[in-house]
């Protein structure tokens, strides 16, 4: 800094007052730069030889490529003058590579053991007895995805400081640390998803991390080209981390609503608008612990209730329990059923779930139980199965024993219309496919 100064405050004196006393064929700024210059090289030769620390390091490369070339080299008094002049690097490139090469080395091991300490204070915290802190009603640990967001900008930005290329470099060694610690923070987190199931705050602190997977989420989407295979890796195990905390946190719920979900064969069907009221008032209390999740999440738990509660009802009328013969039968039967659709899914939209795709699934197997006409059930069927195109022959087998009225022949023509009709390829977000007909 020193000699940086005392070059640029010395040549600044030449050109303003010592050049213009010599003869022009004298070169006076030229002989006076160059002498300087080779000084301040030499000394940064020697420096750059001997044992350095990393931020020494850094400073050097800093002069060689930045300060030096452009704040001194561009000095609006000096520049004009030093354009005559041919001065070189501070530094020869293979000293100058040797040292970026130390840096880039130096600043990868850096990076990868504070991302390491990182996640070690992440899991000790996961291991004391305290409530995850809040922010805005939801539980999380705000400053894991900081820091290590941070550790990485804040590495790739002091690379491109001191040159476009050494920070292409570190941005191209650093690109797989983020997936690689995001898997072992999925590892972690398994680990304590497993052997904590007795801690005090064990379901904040899954809510926690899976509120955690929004920053990396939404740093993801907003640096990575959708092309980068890290990109994809990153969002995969994100995923994981979500689906496998969401797994969890509603396991509880999924295990009550069972046999709730039972009494509808058990009675026939005869008091099902009470059971659609225990379901809904169940599954209230555990969609009020789910609030503190951040909302994308709290809107993907919400909608796989949703799902999950659309599915059990249909597992309930594929279970060949209930036969109806007369038409009086099925009408009053398809009355119930569409009742409670649509309190389910009053019920599901007024929490926040926006899956409507599942709106229309009991509504329409209401209908082909009312419809009595083979015709009408035909198209009613089409359209089930343009809707659901997941739904198979099995499916609808098991779900017409309902009707006890309809003919082997007129059973037949049915299911036969189905195959006709059924889309080959799965739905991206399947419901029928997910049910087992026994």
């Amino acid at each position: 800094l020193h000699m940086g100064k005392t070059m640029k405050e010395d040549l600044t004196v030449v050109v303003k007052y010592i050049k213009q006393l010599y003869p022009p064929e004298f070169n006076m700024f030229s002989t006076y730069a160059e002498l300087y210059h080779n000084y301040f090289a030499s000394q940064a030769k020697k420096s750059a030889e001997s044992p350095l620390e990393d931020k020494d390091i850094y400073l050097l490369l800093s002069w060689v490529h930045n300060i030096y070339p452009k704040d001194m080299r561009k000095d609006h008094v000096l520049a004009e003058e030093l354009e005559k002049v041919k001065l070189g690097s501070l530094l020869p490139s293979s000293l100058s590579k040797e040292l970026e090469k130390k840096y880039l080395d130096g600043e990868e091991v850096t990076i990868k053991n504070s991302l390491s300490k990182c996640l070690d204070k992440e899991i000790q915290r996961w291991k004391e007895d305290k409530e995850p802190e809040k922010l805005n009603g939801h539980f999380q640990s705000e400053l894991l995805a900081i820091f290590v967001i941070q550790s990485i900008y804040s590495g790739q930005k002091r690379a491109r400081d001191i040159s476009a290329a050494v920070g292409e470099e570190l941005s191209h060694r650093l690109s797989t640390e983020l997936p690689a610690f995001l898997k072992s923070y999925k590892d972690a987190f398994e680990d304590f998803k497993e052997k904590s199931k007795k801690h005090r705050y064990y379901k904040p602190i899954l809510i926690a991390n899976i509120n955690n997977c929004w920053n990396f989420r939404d740093y993801a989407d907003k640096n990575m080209a959708e092309k980068d295979d890290n990109k994809a890796n990153i969002l995969s195990t994100l995923g994981d981390i979500e689906n496998s905390g969401f797994d969890v946190l509603l396991q509880q719920l999924f295990a009550q609503l069972k046999p709730i979900y039972k009494k509808f064969t058990e009675n026939k069907w005869d008091s099902s608008n009470e059971i659609m009221n225990e379901i809904i008032k169940t599954t209230s209390k555990h969609i009020s612990d789910f609030r503190t999740l951040k909302d994308p999440f709290y809107q993907a738990i919400v909608e796989k209730i949703h799902a999950r509660l659309v599915k059990e009802y249909i597992v309930r009328l594929l279970k060949r329990k209930v036969s109806l013969k007369t038409p009086a039968q099925q009408q009053n039967l398809a009355q119930n059923v569409s009742k409670n659709a649509a309190e389910l899914e009053a019920f599901c939209t007024s929490n926040g779930s926006q899956a409507t795709w599942l709106n229309s699934a009991l509504p329409k197997l209401a209908e082909i139980i009312r419809l009595q006409d083979l015709g009408a059930i035909k198209i009613e069927v089409a359209t089930l199965a343009t809707t659901y195109p997941d739904i198979r022959k099995r499916h609808l087998e098991a779900f017409l024993h309902i009707k006890a009225n309809l003919s082997r022949s007129e059973l037949k023509s049915i299911l036969g219309y189905l195959a006709d009709s059924t889309a080959s390829t799965l739905p991206g977000t399947p419901l029928f496919s997910n049910i087992n007909v026994s």
